[in-house]
């Protein structure tokens, strides 16, 4: 059996719940071929499947919401893109069916959540399973008419499917498919290296995951030496000169090479971040605070932030308080009004997975 996986390339939420799913059905089904579609960066890719056996085909299936940074939307750019993309699938469908065909298994199609995996699913004759919290329908519809078209062709797509695995925190999601809700999706902490281990363990201070996606946002450096007593643990940034200057705050410590923010959280006391999906599903799993910056432009966010304040112990920051360091960690956080979600999710998905792989795919 092969599952191919269509992995939006808008931003590493999507990877990161497919590595969680992934995860759990080669549990189940060791034997499967598991196949990732995507052009997130492979780094990232490398560091959330680096215990899963998964092909990497490098593919771009959907553009997403193209962004000015890690909390601002360019829907101008973003059409642009949208036409070009319009140009290239053809090819890239005729490219990646030739490809599969040519594996000789059965095959099954996730889609997470490019809408052209129905079609992909369509010219193999295989079954499709939808994965995710929105589709591209729900994010395009209120930027207006020179959306529309847009909106209906990914509606369209979106309709044609087996079953919907529906994560939490969810748009509408209106397609008419069978439906399977699921709790949190995140994957299991790693084991981090021995002396990052002892230096958290033993720190006085309480310690901040500090993230912002794929994107990152910059922050400047001094604005973590207004909290002395805090230690801030950040992801390496790709700029030289603000890797150099993080590192010269004595309350910050970069993570290394090989260590996912998810394996830090379990030393961790808070979460300063934006909304995004992986991120609350592994925040809220790991029962951190989160403090998180309100985000304009993305229809995302209004169902992420209910959630967060359903579902987790938070504080909501404005722009101009994150970009001026008043991040209140002094503060209490406000308590979650309908209590913490169970982090089952992944494995939910796997075995939704495999029921409809054996049902539906004729096994050779």
């Amino acid at each position: 059996m092969l599952i191919y996986v269509c992995i939006s390339s808008h931003g590493f939420g999507h990877a990161a719940r497919q590595a969680a799913l992934l995860r759990e059905l080669h549990l189940l089904c060791p034997h499967w071929t598991l196949v990732i579609s995507t052009m997130v960066d492979r780094r990232f890719l490398e560091l959330v499947f680096r215990d899963i056996p998964v092909v990497l085909r490098p593919v771009r299936w959907d553009v997403g919401m193209l962004q000015a940074d890690a909390l601002g939307a360019d829907p101008a750019a973003t059409l642009e893109a949208l036409k070009d993309l319009e140009d290239a699938l053809p090819q890239r469908l005729d490219q990646e069916v030739a490809w599969i065909s040519k594996q000789d298994m059965p095959v099954l199609v996730i889609g997470d959540i490019p809408p052209v995996a129905a079609e992909l699913a369509e010219q193999l004759q295989a079954p499709l399973v939808w994965m995710g919290n929105f589709g591209w329908d729900d994010i395009y519809a209120p930027l207006g008419s020179a959306f529309a078209a847009w909106v209906r062709r990914a509606r369209d797509c979106y309709q044609r499917g087996s079953l919907l695995l529906r994560c939490p925190f969810s748009l509408a999601m209106n397609w008419n498919l069978r439906e399977i809700s699921l709790t949190l999706v995140a994957a299991e902490p790693r084991s981090i290296p021995a002396a990052l281990e002892a230096k958290l363990q033993e720190s006085p201070s309480p310690n901040v995951l500090v993230g912002f996606g794929g994107l990152g946002l910059g922050l400047e450096p001094s604005l973590f030496a207004r909290w002395p007593d805090h230690r801030f643990l950040l992801t390496l940034p790709r700029n030289p000169d603000l890797k150099e200057r993080l590192a010269l705050i004595s309350n910050v410590t970069l993570l290394p090479d090989g260590v996912r923010p998810l394996d830090v959280m379990p030393y961790c006391r808070r979460h300063l971040g934006k909304p995004g999906f992986s991120s609350f599903c592994e925040a809220m799993a790991a029962d951190l605070g989160l403090h998180v910056v309100e985000r304009q432009g993305f229809a995302e966010a209004s169902v992420l932030m209910e959630g967060l304040r359903q579902h987790a112990s938070h504080r909501i920051l404005r722009r101009e308080e994150l970009e001026s360091g008043r991040w209140a960690l002094d503060q209490p956080l406000q308590p979650p009004t309908h209590g913490r979600l169970s982090a089952t999710g992944a494995i939910e998905a796997a075995k939704a997975v495999k029921r409809v792989a054996i049902d539906t795919v004729q096994q050779v």
